[in-house]
Parts: structure tokens; sequence; C-alpha cells
């Protein structure tokens, strides 16, 4: 195999083991409806093509009470689908063996996941990020 065709094969070969790494900006305007807040958060989140889910956000100005991964396009709400665990403060990550059904697999591939951040004031989220494939 000459360098061309190695370096093509180590292309797709890479490209078959994820179906998207989705770099996070959290902010409260992007909630639904929006939040007028300090609180910020990063992060990335990455989902396999076999839909196993990896990562982690991590927030500053918010005491977060639970954070979570939910199908809903931008605008929308959803469904919570994957809840991340709280392992340092201001880190929630995403569980080891975390996996989406192929449905969800579909809505993330068509912009229709996102990761929040709850807190005592804003319980139904108050910093959000699209996940985007």
């Amino acid at each position: 195999m000459n360098r061309t065709n190695l370096a093509l094969a180590l292309v797709a070969l890479l490209a078959a083991g994820s179906a998207g790494a989705a770099e996070l900006q959290l902010s409260g305007a992007q909630e639904v409806p929006p939040v007028t807040t300090s609180a910020t958060g990063t992060g990335s989140i990455t989902v396999g093509s076999d839909g196993a889910v990896s990562g982690s956000v991590t927030t500053k100005g918010i005491d977060g009470t639970m954070a979570h991964i939910h199908t809903g396009k931008a605008g929308a709400n959803g469904p919570v689908i994957v809840p991340l665990s709280k392992t340092a403060d201001g880190v929630w990550s995403v569980p080891a063996g975390a996996k989406l059904t192929p449905e969800q697999l579909k809505d993330f591939n068509e912009g229709g996941l996102y990761v929040n951040v709850h807190s005592a004031d804003h319980k139904g989220g108050e910093i959000r990020a699209q996940l985007k494939p």
C-alpha cells in the first residue's frame, strides 16, 4: 500500500470511529426560554458512530444541581436521555458506558440533542448548548 492509500485508509478508520465531537459553549441565552445569567460553561461531548457517548462540561458562575443531555432542537425543550454525573466542583461528566439508541443517534446527527445545567434558581436549566455532529 502506498503512502496516499495508507493515509486515506487511516482517515476513513478515524472517521468511522466517531459520529461527532461537539465543542460546547453553554449560556443562558440558549435556554428555552432564555435565562439572564452570568453563568457559563464549556466542554466537549463525543458521540461515536455506534452511539457511545463520552465527555464533560465545566461550568463557572453557577451552583449546578444537575446536568443532562436531552433530545430537542434549538428553540425546543425535550426529555432527558443521558444524566451527567458531578465529578468535581463545576464539572459534569457523561457516565462510563453511556450509549444513545439508534433513534437518539439519528436525532444527534440532525442537530436534535442539547446539554444543559440546572440550578436551584433555574430548575428547568440555567445554561445550555446544542450538540452539533
